[in-house]
């Protein structure tokens, strides 16, 4: 059964361009050389705020944010902790991905993210 890892994340509007790079490189080596199936970015473009809660809200996303969901699917949990055990060694190796060389163009500290079992999956 396959395992997914799901994160919501403020991005600065301006910094488009900047993320959409930065996670071009990080998911390739982080997440598809580490055993992913796929990893998938999504920009925001119909996120409303809520009565109660909200992606928003949940992220602390400013007026000058957007709002951006993403997912990593792995062929089982033990590639996926496996794969977040070897991250640890690459965080601190690998340019790609070293924050020092590579810094995130958004607040790390308002990511929300989990590790999910999927318990139905419809496809065409």
């Amino acid at each position: 059964m396959s395992y997914v890892d799901g994160f919501v994340v403020a991005v600065p509007s301006a910094n488009k361009s900047e993320f959409v790079e930065h996670a071009k490189a990080a998911n390739q080596a982080l997440f598809m050389e580490l055993g992913a199936l796929r990893a998938v970015e999504c920009w925001g473009e119909d996120v409303p705020d809520g009565k109660i809660t909200d992606f928003r809200r949940a992220v602390k996303a400013k007026d000058d944010e957007t709002v951006v969901f993403s997912w990593v699917e792995w062929p089982d949990k033990d590639t996926r902790d496996k794969a977040m055990e070897k991250m640890q060694t690459l965080m601190s190796t690998d340019p790609r991905v070293n924050p020092e060389k590579n810094p995130m163009p958004f607040d790390g500290m308002r990511m929300v993210f989990g590790g999910f079992e999927p318990v139905v999956h419809l496809e065409q």
